[in-house]
């Protein structure tokens, strides 16, 4: 299942996504109508906390509603929102965590920049829009906007000390998460908060995909397009250090939450890695997109 948040008549609400992404399955109307009950949380967050209990509920009742069409919504007649519109936490975020990309940061070849660790920083919840929403350009600050696309994971259950074997047991579902970066200020401050954190920095969905659909988050094409150029093309297989290190590394000091977020670290080509860099400017339209999740566009403002 592909859930989503969306904003109908100044309201927010989840659904499910059909198969084409083109309808939306409106949960908590459709519970009402095919099943007289109310047990599906009104927000994604609620849905998330309320575990795997909640899956076969949701699972029945998208199944009538693809039956009864009539109760369907298209998306065009909607706005998307972030599948978490405002996550409870910062983003945790895993830096340099492709071969390719950590070379082309670093402007180097020598695996002695690889990182022995993962490389955890931040994103503030004020980051985060839905698909199709406008990226501030920050311009009287920022002369070197980037863009990364990146396989988001949202934790469904509190862990602390998780072990590996058991990390997907933490997990609900995944997500497409645009890391966007003003390189400058990732620079100037030494450190990545003010460079990573500005507004709008998180665009994010245009759904979460639940893990049950995904069987190996460690095989998905990942990839980036701006303005019709493909500039990012790889797979979450050339990742470092994989999901289960990852939660078992930021889990070791760090209590995870449901409905955390863990951005997992970009593939090379992005904007500074060219020569001359190719940094965003207004108007240019970003589109990320990973297998079996979809599509995640967004404009420079």
């Amino acid at each position: 299942m592909q859930f989503v948040t969306f904003e109908q008549n100044n309201r927010q609400y989840v659904g499910v996504f059909t198969l084409d992404q083109q309808h939306i399955v409106p949960l908590n109307t459709a519970e009402q109508c095919l099943a007289g009950t109310a047990m599906i949380p009104m927000s994604m967050m609620d849905i998330i906390c309320a575990g795997s209990e909640l899956m076969p509920v949701i699972q029945q009742v998208v199944e009538k509603a693809l039956c009864d069409q009539s109760i369907l919504i298209a998306v065009s007649d909607v706005a998307l929102l972030a599948p978490i519109p405002r996550p409870a936490k910062n983003i945790f975020c895993i830096g340099k965590n492709y071969q390719e990309h950590a070379f082309e940061f670093e402007k180097t070849r020598d695996e002695s920049v690889l990182p022995k660790y993962p490389v955890v920083f931040s994103k503030p919840p004020t980051c985060v829009i839905g698909p199709n929403a406008k990226v501030k350009r920050h311009a009287e600050f920022v002369s070197q906007l980037d863009y990364e696309v990146e396989l988001g994971v949202i934790i469904g259950k509190k862990g602390s000390r998780i072990q590996k074997e058991n990390a997907y047991d933490y997990i609900f579902g995944y997500t497409i998460i645009n890391d966007v970066t003003a390189r400058d200020l990732q620079k100037n401050h030494m450190q990545w908060l003010m460079g990573k954190g500005p507004d709008t920095f998180a665009p994010m969905g245009p759904c979460i995909v639940h893990k049950s659909a995904v069987p190996n988050p460690h095989d998905l094409h990942i990839q980036a397009a701006i303005n019709g150029e493909i500039r990012q093309n790889s797979n979450t297989k050339d990742m470092i250090f994989d999901i289960p290190t990852i939660l078992a590394t930021i889990s070791s000091v760090i209590t995870l939450e449901p409905g955390d977020i863990i951005a997992t670290g970009t593939p090379a080509g992005v904007g500074v890695g060219f020569i001359p860099p190719k940094f965003l400017k207004s108007g240019d339209v970003m589109e990320l997109e990973i297998s079996g999740i979809g599509k995640l566009i967004n404009v420079i403002e």
